[in-house]
């Protein structure tokens, strides 16, 4: 690469401005990130006893000037700023490495410990860095809001940056991250006004996320008090947050005065038909809102006929989602009607309102002329409304999109549908899944995608169509130049079925995604699949799961995995494919470079079919997700996909669940993971790993640091076990999701665990059901959710905590302000404990899914339940089954 850069290059370093530093110096070398210029180590400068990065510019003969003229700039740019005290020191070769990980990192880990000080402090030495940079012309390219407000408490420090960026020139892309906070889950109610005196600002921000901060309905009376003065936001998300009709009340007034918002999503708030009726009268109002969503709000119909008198006088909404609001037939009917008059509205959801019976409402659909999706789903409809909703597909000229699943149509609906698909040259999605079609039903709708040139998604599933429904669709799919994606699991095709639809296969050139889930093709019929896989040029998706392939149909999959150069997702799933099939399928991956998805589970490998695929990992550079659940790898297996592990650089999810590894298999994996630095889901529940290797894979989540989710469930890992683990969660700072179910803890593991979540800050899901942890465990868990505040569920089934820790669990109830889900079923809490942590609701304000089934809560615990949930208002479930009194159901 000799030209002007390159001996710039060289200038610089004879004369001694650019250091040139021996490569020896550096040891440990670890990946910590990609670039244009090729990848970043983090290495230790044993000369200067420093951590550094090292950029590596790709070695390529053919390597593009532009990135050579890049890396060479950016030498430039570094060189001339790295004196600042602001800005990471360039030392030639090498930069500083940050070893305490990026500033997300630490806010995540270190903000509870941070003063208010001290967190303003780190935003001005930020500002000062950057206009530094400013002032010498430079970018940061890579500017997000998000790197500082990870938690979304840093409201003070965004208004200092936001500042910055008033006086900067930016990228489009920057500007969109500074002016886009996402605060979904982590806002705290103590942070809202600090963010309400951000709103009155009106600065930048013109998209606020959040989502589920349980922010009940005095925050949303809180929060609608700053958006009447707020004239930049343009999008709001508040779904999941308990505001109840008071709430939705409070924003129906914002809605009347406010003259930018576009979108609000409203969705599972318990809004009522009262807070219904209120966002209705304000839609008559507001001329601004182009899109809500008001799904699971149990509007009812009184609601959704308010709702439906606002449609006809709003003209800007466009997109409307009212699915599952009990709208009833009056409800629904109303809406329908209100189409007829609205002429801005594109997309309507009412699935899951139970509309049976309404005739009615398919009529009003025929009248509507600018509706382009609209979601049916599980209304009851039948084959009568089937037939009249094919009426108005011949003269709706506008619907894109439908979606009738589950609506009972038979094949006289089908038919009468596929009649109305042969005239309409709109329709671009179907859903007619359970639908029982029948065979009849099949070859209607075959017959319709012959003469159809416009329907690119079908979904058929589990609707019977059989061998001559399957016949006349591998005809259809022959003529048809427009499918992309058919869905035919469970319909009984069998081997001639599968036979017939390859032969389609190959002539088709538009399919991308084909699911034959569940549909008995058999040997014959897979090898016919395969044989179409080796000429067909177009699909990426092939679900084959469940149909009994065998070793023989498993070799010809192989041999077609060798051929196809398109397939990315593969799904074998459960298809007795045995050692022979799996030798066949590991030498295809090592030819393969397109496969990025593959599901082996429940196939009989055993330790040599796993040892084969394993070094088939060392081979191949693209398999992302692999599942090996329930193959009987035993050691061997276990072993050799450990070395695996150590050479394979792109696999990210990896399923060994049920595969008998044994304990010094576990330690070998454990091994694995300190050298891996690329998987992030790992499963080896099921694998009686006992102590020893739960010992060694605790150790190596002290040196993993990409690893963000664990299932080591019935491992029999013991207390001594879980106290190892639970050291490893007060060092890791990646994991977020852990399952040590059924492990025989006991009150010690449950201990040790306790004391982890107090110093853990990144863990929100740990499930530690049927432990035997008893009360002393639960007593000491109690009181680490009073100090924890990242853990968001919690599973505690089935521990003997008895009343003894079910109070100890209510008090915490009263201090934790995170946990959103906690399961207690199966623990003998008794009346006592049923009583305290009725109590606890009263003043709990965060959780919405508590399971007490099984406590032998008794009359007076449900008793003080019920009036507990008067009070109420963030619960959303909660389950009272098998408590000796019969309140067998839930509050949903």
């Amino acid at each position: 690469m000799a030209n002007i850069q390159e001996e710039w290059l060289e200038k610089a370093i004879f004369e001694r401005h650019i250091n040139s530093i021996d490569y020896n110096k550096f040891s440990n070398p670890i990946v910590i990130g990609e670039g244009g210029f090729g990848k970043v180590f983090k290495y230790e400068w044993k000369d200067c006893e420093l951590t550094v990065a090292l950029k590596c510019l790709i070695v390529d003969t053919s390597i593009d000037k532009k990135i050579i003229k890049d890396f060479i700039d950016e030498l430039k740019l570094l060189r001339s700023v790295s004196y600042h005290p602001n800005i990471i020191t360039f030392y030639g070769v090498t930069k500083e490495y940050a070893n305490e990980g990026t500033l997300r990192e630490y806010l995540k880990t270190s903000f509870t410990r941070l003063e208010w000080t001290d967190k303003l402090h780190i935003a001005k030495e930020i500002a000062y860095g950057l206009l530094f940079l400013h002032e010498n012309n430079i970018i940061h390219r890579d500017l997000e809001a998000h790197e500082f407000f990870e938690q979304g408490k840093f409201l003070k420090a965004l208004e200092l940056f936001e500042e910055i960026l008033k006086n900067c020139q930016l990228s489009p892309e920057d500007q969109v991250s500074a002016t886009a906070w996402d605060l979904s889950h982590n806002l705290g109610f103590e942070n809202l006004s600090e963010l309400i005196m951000a709103l009155r600002k009106n600065t930048t921000l013109t998209s606020l996320n959040l989502g589920s901060n349980e922010l009940g309905s005095l925050g949303g009376k809180m929060l609608s008090e700053g958006l009447c003065k707020n004239t930049t936001l343009t999008s709001l998300i508040l779904k999941d947050n308990s505001l109840g009709s008071k709430g939705g009340k409070a924003l129906s007034e914002v809605l009347c005065k406010n003259t930018t918002l576009t979108s609000l999503d409203l969705d599972s708030n318990e809004l009522g038909s009262k807070g219904g009726k209120a966002l209705a009268g304000a839609l008559c109002k507001n001329i601004t809102l182009t899109s809500l969503n008001l799904e699971n709000n149990n509007l009812g119909s009184e609601g959704g006929e308010a709702l439906a008198d606002a449609l006809c006088s709003n003209s800007s909404l466009t997109f409307l989602n009212i699915r599952s609001n009990n709208l009833g037939l009056s409800g629904g009917y109303a809406l329908v009607e209100a189409l007829c008059s609205n002429n801005t509205l594109k997309y309507l959801d009412i699935r899951d309102n139970n509309l049976k019976g309404g005739e009615a409402i398919v009529e009003a659909l025929c009248k509507n002329t600018t509706l382009t999706s609209l979601d049916l789903c599980s209304n009851g409809l039948g084959s009568k409304e089937g037939k009249i909703l094919a009426d108005a597909l011949c003269n709706i000229v506008t619907l894109t999109s439908l979606n009738l699943c589950n609506n009972n149509i038979e094949s006289e609906g089908g038919k009468a549908l596929a009649n109305a698909l042969c005239k309409n040259s709109t329709l671009t999605s179907l859903n007619l899944q359970s639908n029982n079609l029948g065979s009849e039903g099949g070859k209607a709708l075959a017959d319709a995608l012959c003469k159809n040139s416009m329907l690119k998604d079908l979904n058929l599933c589990n609707n019977n169509i059989k061998l001559e429904g399957g016949k006349a669709l591998a005809d259809a799919l022959c003529k048809n130049s427009t499918l992309s994606s058919l869905n035919l699991q469970s319909n009984k095709l069998g081997s001639e079925g599968g036979k017939t639809l390859a032969v389609a296969f190959c002539k088709n050139s538009m399919l991308k995604d084909l699911n034959f889930c569940n549909n008995n093709l058999e040997s014959e019929g897979g090898k016919a699949l395969t044989d179409a896989l080796c000429k067909n040029s177009t699909l990426t998706s092939l679900n084959l799961q469940s149909n009994n392939l065998g070793s023989e149909g498993g070799k010809e999959l192989a041999n077609a995995l060798c051929k196809n150069s398109m397939l990315k997702d593969l799904n074998l799933c459960n298809n007795n494919l045995e050692l022979e099939g799996g030798k066949a399928l590991a030498d295809a991956l090592c030819k393969n470079s397109t496969l990025t998805s593959l599901n082996l589970q429940s196939n009989n490998l055993g330790s040599k079919g796993g040892k084969a695929l394993a070094d088939a990992l060392c081979k191949n550079s693209m398999l992302k997700d692999l599942n090996f659940c329930n193959n009987n790898l035993e050691s061997e297996g276990g072993k050799a996909l450990a070395n695996a592990l150590c050479n394979n650089s792109t696999l990210t999810s990896l399923n060994l669940q049920s595969n008998n590894l044994g304990q010094e298999e576990g330690k070998v994996l454990a091994d694995a993971l300190c050298k891996n630095s690329m998987l992030k889901n790992l499963n080896l529940c099921n694998n009686n790993l006992e102590l020893e290797g739960g010992k060694a894979l605790a150790n190596a989540l002290c040196k993993n640091s990409t690893l963000i989710s664990l299932n080591l469930q019935s491992n029999n890992l013991g207390s001594e076990g879980g106290k190892a683990l639970a050291n490893a969660c007060c060092k890791n700072s990646m994991l977020k999701n852990l399952n040590i179910c059924k492990n025989n803890l006991e009150s010690e593991g449950g201990k040790a665990l306790a004391d982890a979540l107090c110093k853990n800050s990144i863990l929100t899901s740990l499930n530690l059901q049927s432990n035997n942890l008893g009360p002393k465990g639960e007593k000491a868990l109690a009181d680490a959710l009073c100090k924890n505040s990242m853990l968001k569920d919690l599973n505690l089934c089935n521990n003997n905590l008895e009343s003894e820790g079910g109070k100890a669990l209510a008090d915490a109830l009263y201090k934790n302000s995170t946990l959103t889900f906690l399961n207690l079923q199966s623990n003998n809490l008794g009346s006592e404990g049923g009583k305290a942590l009725a109590d606890a609701l009263c003043k709990n304000f965060m959780l919405k899914d508590l399971n007490l089934c099984n406590n032998n809560l008794k009359l007076e615990g449900e008793k003080a339940l019920a009036d507990a949930l008067c009070k109420n208002f963030t619960l959303t479930s909660l389950k009272l089954w098998s408590n000796n009194r019969g309140l067998e159901r839930g509050k949903h």
